[in-house]
């Protein structure tokens, strides 16, 4: 069968395996590489995950296709969406592997390119026994008369968004609330069903991302998982378990390099600064999270303002800031805020917060209030905020973006493989979401994140790093060594040379970043001003390149 190309097979296909991803979160995930990929920023991505319940709306779905009332499904957990997809009605939920293809068609024949998917499938499903086929009638993937894998795609200037969604170990009874993909007359069933055997959809993840590289003649494959690592089809899925036992210890029985070592030097401007903080009844992550440049940036009189108090409501195995139940709050603390950077002189601020996922806004009114009263006392001063993820909610995110900061700042902190062990409440889509709508955002602010360094990551996977927060639209990014802060925290498992963060900037800038801040002691505020600086310099350089261009 004669399969259209997607792409000359010098292009990459970048694979990412995200765990369970909110339909939501997926989706303006994937609109935001829509978007670049469209606009020639960015290459062609598969994000490949499971969703929580949900039925998804396409553009032919009718009202009788829901068999019971909305709040019916909300009793069941699952959400009801409306989404821009071709097709009809369709279920997600855990146990199915869905895949997101952001490519560039060759081809405007979008048939051509269903037909392709469904291929790939049908490969895939052929290596576990199962003899599955296409239906001249319907699109998707069918096993006698039963869809196993339902399809819908949006293609829009030769770039394709949604996908596929292969039912692996579903729970077919959510089906049953619905018609599927408008189908009267036909069942579903899935790869349990069929075989008996119960796989995660993980395990399938790499293999189908072959597939459909192989399929849609898309070249190499660049694949990289969350969690354990995600292994091929018959291989045993791997577990990360960091040790965070004992006294902090040398990584690779190697003792901490001299350039990691900082001397206190407490002159008259930290003293000031440590006065300050105290009047002022403030916080600072300098203090909270026992940073290696609190000597250096007090005494240069720059301080990370931390508001919301100094307990979190997670435990994530890199950070000293204390983990508890907040009780803190202070409708007055923007102020202090803002009267502390007045006095410190600044004119670039930086305001951070522990978690509170306690806080129906998670915190997002406190940002947006600062950033307020910042601007009311000193007009000249930037403000950057580096912010927690709000559990993905959206308008909490908005009401940040609406004060209108000038750097929105959210670490991705490791990378995918490693996400669950370093931050357990948080997740690598997530955070590539976040930072996703910050980009698209209108005023734009200059976007940054940042990662460490020595927890068991392989140099490769912090490239991958780099290009996933890059294709979302990351301007600055900043890399440091991880220094593990007490014998509860996550060991080091490596001291990175100097050489390799050296490295890691040479490649960043190439990417395409306008500023890369990376060295061993490089932390999230590390020469921020320096920093955003640089950023808005690279910016108008392009835009001034691009006019001259036209």
């Amino acid at each position: 069968m004669a399969l259209p190309t997607a792409a000359p097979a010098s292009r990459v296909l970048t694979a990412r395996w995200l765990g369970r991803v909110h339909y939501k979160e997926a989706y303006d995930l994937q609109k935001a590489l829509f978007e670049r990929r469209g606009g020639g920023l960015t290459g062609d991505y598969l994000l490949l995950l499971e969703h929580p319940h949900v039925y998804t709306l396409g553009r032919r779905s009718k009202p009788e296709h829901l068999l019971l009332a909305v709040a019916e499904y909300e009793t069941l957990g699952a959400e009801v969406i409306q989404t821009d997809r071709g097709g009809a009605i369709t279920y997600h939920g855990p146990g199915q592997l869905v895949a997101y293809p952001i490519i560039q068609l060759n081809s405007p024949d979008v048939v051509g390119y269903v037909r392709s998917l469904e291929e790939a499938v049908i490969r895939l499903l052929g290596e576990l026994g199962i003899e599955a086929k296409r239906s001249d009638k319907n699109s998707g993937v069918w096993v006698n008369e039963r869809k196993i894998c339902a399809i819908g795609v949006r293609v829009g200037r030769r770039t394709t968004m949604h996908g596929l969604a292969l039912n692996v170990s579903t729970e077919l009874s959510y089906f049953d609330k619905i018609v599927p993909c408008g189908i009267t007359d036909a069942g579903v069933t899935s790869i349990e069903a069929e075989t008996g055997a119960r796989l995660d959809p993980a395990d399938l993840a790499k293999a189908l991302a072959e597939h459909l590289a192989s399929v849609l003649d898309l070249g190499s494959l660049d694949f990289a998982g969350v969690g354990g690592g995600v292994p091929m089809v018959g291989q045993r899925k791997r577990t990360i378990a960091l040790k965070r036992s004992g006294p902090p210890r040398s990584a690779e029985g190697q003792p901490r390099p001299s350039f990691l070592r900082v001397k206190a030097r407490m002159g008259s401007e930290y003293r000031r600064i440590q006065a300050l903080v105290r009047d002022l009844a403030l916080h600072t992550v300098c203090q909270e999270a026992r940073c290696p440049n609190i000597y250096e940036c007090w005494s240069q009189g720059t301080a990370t303002v931390m508001i919301l108090g100094d307990t979190c409501t997670r435990a994530c195995g890199f950070c000293n800031v204390t983990t508890g139940k907040p009780r803190w709050f202070d409708d007055e603390e923007p102020e202090r805020v803002a009267m502390a950077v007045d006095a410190m002189g600044l004119d670039h601020a930086v305001v951070t917060s522990v978690a509170r996922d306690d806080l129906e806004d998670g915190g997002a009114s406190a940002f947006a209030a600062t950033i307020r009263a910042i601007r009311r006392r000193i007009p000249r001063c930037r403000v950057e905020v580096l912010i927690p993820d709000f559990k993905g909610d959206r308008s909490s995110l908005a009401t940040v973006l609406k004060a209108e900061p000038d750097v929105l700042n959210h670490n991705i902190e490791t990378v995918a493989r490693l996400q669950r062990a370093v931050r357990g409440a948080a997740t690598y889509a997530r955070s590539l979401t976040l930072l996703a709508r910050a980009s698209a955002h209108s005023p734009r602010p200059v976007v940054k994140s940042g990662l460490m360094v020595g927890l068991g990551e392989t140099f490769e996977e912090v490239i991958q790093t780099m290009a996933d927060l890059k294709a979302v639209g990351v301007d600055v990014l900043t890399v440091g060594q991880y220094l593990q802060p007490s014998c509860n925290h996550l060991e080091v498992q490596k001291w990175w040379p100097r050489e390799a963060f050296e490295e890691i900037r040479r490649v960043g800038l190439e990417m395409g970043f306008t500023h890369v801040e990376a060295g061993p002691l490089v932390r999230s505020s590390y020469h921020a001003k320096a920093a955003v600086e640089s950023a808005v310099r690279r910016r108008v350089d392009n835009a001034t390149a691009c006019s001259s261009f036209e």
